[in-house]
């Protein structure tokens, strides 16, 4: 019999996103028989007391969805417990091994990353670390290559590369995933997909809120390290890798390392020609006032909050097409988006004013806060009008249930798809070690530059886009940020 043991089984993220996931997962009947589901904290409470507390996290949301059945929450709780352990002792894991049983087991560390290295070891020495055992980490691991190394040689200590599940969250999403079938199930859009037609590609990550109490962790991080080195460039690579051989794993993974080799450094002559940062101060948010970053922390700090660069990918494919990212907090809007930006038509018929200006192409892909695909193109003007007028016209990409008109499915919490893919062992929608180190090698080299040429962040208002420098970024180009 399998078990799933989610260490930190108290926090934040247990209790908002994977107890959350579980439920729906058991609810639609997507879980293994007999999965034991063990929650482990270092908290002294009964199994009751902790059920109490998920159902209070789980049922809002549920309810939410429609989706509450008392059924299926009993279903739950027949498989979930809880145990007090210190993750760090093996002495205090050896009973969490034998409530475990004797199948293969999923550990989820939903803890800081800091604790990784001593829980592994702790976990090997009390026999949690088996050939068919697994386990999921939670990002960011480490700050920079030198500690993601560290931590992950102790992980490697205990566990091989193939039962290693390095999760981004952003990857679950399903317009992610619906970005391979858009590429690679479909003629029309590998042959565009390149230099030729492509001008740019825009990903953006904005945020309304601000760091509040969180601020002893992300001061550590900033933007940069939070946001860019796993989100932005998870998504990066799914945009600008090749055609995979096939859908196994390694074959997706290998695609996506080649994108991040293929990055330009971004040296520190070229900091500030080519990266911004940002911080935000006081503003306005949705008609409230919202203080500073530093007023948040309680005193002055050089952390950014906000990052906008150019990247260039050096290949056949990419030469010559900017890759344009920002993300921050404190934003106008909580949006994240990629945007394809194809070139213009190479001569118009049309002429310009009276037929309606031509717009080009745009593929834009939202992520949140609503999942969408649409493409933009030129239509007609409906009328009788002798002289043809122009319009441009949104076409969504999204779809239906079942692909027909009517309401879509549940939108799910990204966290499904990752619980489930690791409880069956595929690892396509993992970061890989060496993809990793990767996105550290080059996050390190921007840092690196910020340092050399002292880059300080730049003021923003909160409720803004960041510092006029992300404008100037692409408007020096003859471009500009997408805007709604």
């Amino acid at each position: 019999m399998a078990a799933l043991i989610l260490f930190g089984g108290g926090g934040d993220l247990a209790l908002r996103m994977l107890l959350p996931s579980l439920y729906f997962l058991d609810h639609d009947g997507l879980l293994p028989d007999g999965l034991k589901i063990i929650a482990a904290a270092r908290t002294e409470e009964t199994t009751e007391a902790y059920l109490k507390k998920v159902r209070e996290a789980v049922q809002p949301r549920a309810e939410a969805d429609n989706a509450w059945r008392e059924d299926s929450w009993r279903r739950l709780t027949e498989r979930l417990e809880y145990m007090a352990v210190d993750a760090t002792d093996a002495d205090s894991l050896k009973p969490l091994k034998a409530r475990a049983g004797e199948g293969a087991i999923t550990a989820f560390l939903a803890v800081s990353p800091s604790l990784y290295g001593r829980i592994v070891t702790a976990m090997k020495t009390a026999g949690l670390a088996g050939p068919d055992d697994r386990i999921v980490l939670e990002k960011p691991v480490g700050r920079d290559l030198e500690s993601f190394r560290e931590i992950d040689d102790a992980v490697a200590d205990a566990f091989d590369e193939r039962q290693v599940f390095r999760i981004d969250h952003y990857l679950g999403k399903e317009t992610v995933q619906n970005l391979i079938a858009l590429r690679f199930g479909n003629a029309i859009f590998e042959p565009l997909w390149n230099n030729l037609t492509i001008d740019h590609v825009q990903i953006t990550v904005g945020e309304t809120v601000g760091v509040g109490d969180r601020w002893p962790y992300y001061d550590e991080y900033g933007a940069l390290r939070d946001m860019v080195q796993n989100h932005m460039l998870q998504l990066l690579c799914l945009v600008a890798m090749e055609p995979p051989s096939d859908l196994d794993p390694d074959s997706v993974r290998n695609e996506k390392v080649k994108v991040l080799r293929s990055l330009r450094p971004i040296m520190a002559e070229d900091a500030e020609r080519v990266t911004v940062r940002g911080q935000y101060r006081a503003g306005d948010i949705e008609g409230r006032s919202v203080e500073s970053y530093e007023a948040e922390r309680g005193q002055p700090s050089d952390t950014e909050t906000f990052v906008a660069l150019r990247a260039d990918i050096d290949n056949w494919r990419w030469a010559g097409v900017p890759f344009f990212m920002r993300t921050g907090k404190r934003l106008a809007e909580k949006r994240t988006e990629i945007v394809i930006q194809f070139k213009p038509v190479p001569h118009s018929i049309f002429g310009h004013g009276e037929r309606g200006d031509i717009y080009d192409n745009r593929l834009v892909i939202e992520l949140q806060p609503d999942e969408d695909i649409s493409l933009s193109v030129m239509n007609k003007k409906p009328g009788l009008e002798q002289r043809m007028q122009l319009q441009p016209i949104q076409m969504s990409l999204s779809w239906g249930q079942d692909g027909k008109d009517g309401a879509a499915p549940r939108r799910r919490i990204a966290y499904e798809r990752l619980l489930l893919d690791a409880l069956h062992g595929d690892s396509t929608l993992f970061v890989r070690r060496d993809e990793a180190e990767q996105a550290w090698k080059w996050v390190d080299e921007v840092a690196d530059a910020w340092s050399c040429r002292e880059c300080r962040p730049l003021d923003y208002d909160a409720g803004s886009w960041g510092p006029e420098a992300a404008d100037l970024l692409l408007s020096r180009t003859g471009r500009k940020w997408n805007v709604r």
